[in-house]
């Protein structure tokens, strides 16, 4: 299986990418994000985009994958509750 994860360097993609490392069925895993994570694997290759939702420059390069991750998001870390 190949994957893509969308927001890796996130709690939650941060756990979608260790869970994807450590199973033997994903053979493949594409991080896509504005920044690259620190991990390094023999199945794991990286993308950094600045702009994550505009992915024409990369089009060709996200063909063919059999499940994605989406796990972009804003932390509400040092947010007040009536900000969330």
């Amino acid at each position: 299986m190949k994957v893509i994860i969308f927001g890796a360097t996130g709690m939650v993609g941060q756990s979608a990418l260790r869970e994807c490392l450590m199973d033997g069925r994903v053979q493949e895993i594409l991080t896509i994000g504005r920044k690259k994570t620190e991990h390094q694997h023999t199945k794991l290759r990286q993308i950094q985009l600045s702009n994550v939702a505009e992915l024409s420059s990369i089009e060709h390069e996200i063909t063919g994958y059999d499940a994605c991750f989406f796990c972009l998001g804003v932390s509400s870390a040092g947010m007040k509750e009536d900000e969330l």
